[in-house]
């Protein structure tokens, strides 16, 4: 979610959910070693539960890395082994990393050795011809023996020349049932299972199979689906909101933002989802794109937008 789940999507996202684990964009350890390691591992405290998702493959680095992002306050450090980008790609990490176990292997044990907060991986089934059970749970097993007790899972393999990334994540097929075996072949290993899934009735689907279920680009696109994520898949008593009050509840600090300089689209691109399906939600949409952008854009520009939805939608 490079350039999506950026620190204001996460602080608007928390407010559908105070039991969600929220996922940073993949950040490399290089940037942190070699750049500004406290403007790229700035959020706000409300963020929590929050982890930190990592890409490199230099066992020193990320292991500084991971020391800085726990220092910042993040709650697990994840190693991003299953992006499939040719950027990615061309920085020797990323999903032709799944290729390389012992590598991962020395990554993650560097990391776990460096902090005291979990370190976890997320990766795919396999990469181009190398996708067998075989050589996936040799992968687990490898990684899994060097500290790691959690695996995030896109269940589709990786293909690493000839395919985008998009394209990565809709053409080769969902092989669910390969992450189910994953887990009743390592009992003792938590796994959570990413790609496809669009609804809480289907991640409730799988929770009877998994440990957990990781949704991307559905919950940034629809962001109102998080919304039963505390009362349904976690049992809590919570008051329903409407999509209006939600937003509301996001103005506060979209306003302190602008205070200090934060330009309006860096937040107001992250809301343009909330009334998916809903009407007035067209009209919404185009409102704040045509109007973010104006030279002094601010609050109202979002006030005014809300005024094209039903202050009683649900």
């Amino acid at each position: 979610m490079m350039d999506w789940t950026d620190r204001h999507d996460r602080v608007f996202l928390r407010q559908f959910s105070t039991r969600a684990l929220l996922y940073t964009e993949m950040v490399t350890s290089a940037a942190l070693f070699h750049g500004d390691a406290t403007y790229l591992l700035q959020h706000d405290p409300r963020e929590q539960p929050v982890a930190l998702q990592l890409g490199g493959s230099d066992p020193d680095e990320l292991a500084r890395a991971a020391e800085l992002g726990e220092n910042a306050g993040y709650s697990e450090i994840n190693l991003n082994v299953g992006c499939p980008s040719d950027r990615v790609q061309s920085g020797s990490f990323g999903a032709c990393l799944m290729l390389q176990p012992a590598l991962v292997a020395r990554c993650i044990a560097a990391m776990v050795a460096a902090v005291s907060i979990p370190v976890t991986v997320k990766c795919r089934i396999g990469v181009d011809d190398r996708d067998s059970e075989a050589e996936l749970q040799e992968f687990i097993d490898c990684v899994q023996d060097a500290g790691c007790k959690l695996f995030v899972i896109h269940a589709r393999k990786a293909i690493l020349k000839g395919l985008s990334p998009r394209e990565n994540r809709e053409v080769p097929p969902l092989e669910y049932d390969r992450v189910y075996r994953l887990k009743l072949k390592f009992p003792h290993l938590s796994f959570v299972l990413n790609g496809g899934i669009t609804s809480l009735e289907q991640a409730l689907s799988h929770l009877t199979r998994v440990d957990g279920v990781m949704l991307g680009r559905a919950a940034y696109q629809n962001p109102y689906l998080l919304h039963g994520v505390d009362s349904r898949l976690f049992g809590d008593t919570v008051r329903s909101k409407t999509r209006v009050e939600y937003l509301l509840a996001y103005l506060p600090y979209v306003e302190a933002e602008l205070n200090k300089g934060t330009p309006l689209p860096h937040m107001a691109r992250h809301v343009l989802g909330l009334f998916k399906g809903q009407r007035g939600g067209r009209q919404f949409r185009r409102h704040l794109s045509e109007h973010a952008r104006d030279r002094g854009a601010g609050i109202n520009v979002l006030r005014e937008a809300l005024s094209y939805v039903s202050q009683t939608q649900t």
